[in-house]
């Protein structure tokens, strides 16, 4: 039998107990409240039963205590294996995935796994596993997504000065009169119909999963519009996107904000948005967008969210299953007030209380 491990004498029963109360963590709380009963002379067998551990393994939580205190009771990490790549070089290596591959010179047009493992070895001579490729860059803070389109002319300075200006013309409605509410809404409008998109899915590994297409051509446009500070949405559905569905959607706006509110509408630069055939009702102000810039407008990400969610993968048998589809895909949004403003919200769309 292994001689008896001494307990540290700066410490007492009174004082390890009350650490036990303090404690987080509730196994670091079981061993110090065995430990106690050491310290309160009870046989080894029964202290170790306290902690529901058995004798030689409170000997060692004992050892660690002598060392460390009750801090030296938390369970501790294992090291794992040490970082292959040194910081400068996961950071040169993370600035490169930012940036992404040159056709010209790496021969690929988006980073795999392979990829890289082939980058890390001909840059820094390490050789890693492709799967160890994907939990480095997981690690690194990345994740395997879509890509958004970003229009070729797009002009970034331009984007960037909206973003700081745009805040004025709200406020100018705010000092104009200082009593009526001022609300943010965005608006665009979406085309669902018969030939629907298809998203990823779940599927077997090594299998190719399919999805039903319909080659017809009937659609309708769902006009949307949300305000995120409110949580709430306006929208029509209708046979084409023009000056008149454009006209029903406004008014529908209009009737959707709060009392006496005044509403500065975001919106792209379409035809039928800018056209001066348009009646703007009085209690809506319409501001639109910088040209070929729709990453600005937070209702892009709500369509995304409704195709993924509602509306993709299915096969409509007339225009009405359509429009019965975007009624449902609409009310369900609606319905989920928190999710409009987490989807909705942008920091350079707040309005202040200044």
């Amino acid at each position: 039998m292994p001689a008896a491990v001494g307990l540290r004498p700066d410490w007492d029963a009174k004082r390890v107990r009350a650490a036990a109360r303090e404690a987080e963590n509730a196994d670091q709380a079981r061993r110090l409240l065995a430990i106690a009963a050491a310290y309160e002379g009870q046989d080894r067998s029964a202290a170790a039963k306290i902690g529901a551990m058995n004798p030689q393994r409170l000997r060692d939580w004992v050892r660690r205590f002598n060392e460390a205190g009750p801090e030296g009771l938390i369970d501790r990490k294992p090291a794992g294996a040490a970082r292959r790549l040194s910081a400068e070089q996961e950071t040169e290596l993370a600035a490169l995935i930012e940036a992404g591959p040159e056709f010209e010179r790496d021969g690929v047009v988006r980073w795999r796994c392979v990829d890289l493992r082939e980058l890390i070895l001909t840059r820094w001579n390490i050789a890693y596993h492709e799967r160890t490729i994907g939990k480095l860059l997981r690690r690194l803070g990345f994740r395997h997504l879509s890509a958004r389109p970003r229009h070729l002319g797009q002009d970034p300075a331009r984007i960037e000065a909206f973003k700081k200006t745009s805040p004025s013309a709200w406020a100018r409605l705010r000092r104009s009169d200082p009593k009526t509410p001022v609300e943010i809404w965005f608006q665009d409008e979406m085309r669902l119909g018969q030939k629907n998109p298809r998203t990823r899915r779940w599927a077997r590994r090594g299998t190719r999963p399919r999805a039903r297409t319909d080659l017809r051509t009937k659609s309708a446009y769902l006009f949307g519009a949300i305000c995120p500070k409110r949580g709430i949405g306006a929208a029509v559905i209708m046979p084409s996107a023009n000056t008149q569905a454009m006209q029903h959607h406004l008014d529908e706006i209009a009737c959707t904000l709060a009392p006496k509110a005044h509403a500065l509408v975001v919106l792209d630069q379409a035809g039928w948005h800018t056209t001066g055939k348009l009646r703007i009702p009085d209690n809506l102000s319409l501001l639109p967008l910088p040209p070929k810039s729709p990453e600005l407008n937070p209702v892009e990400n709500v369509w995304q969210f409704l195709r993924q969610t509602r509306l993709s993968n299915r096969v409509f048998d007339g225009y009405e299953a359509i429009v019965t589809a975007a009624c449902q895909a609409w009310n369900s949004l609606i319905a989920d007030p928190a999710r409009i403003t987490s989807i909705g919200t942008r920091q350079w769309a707040i309005i202040s209380r200044d």
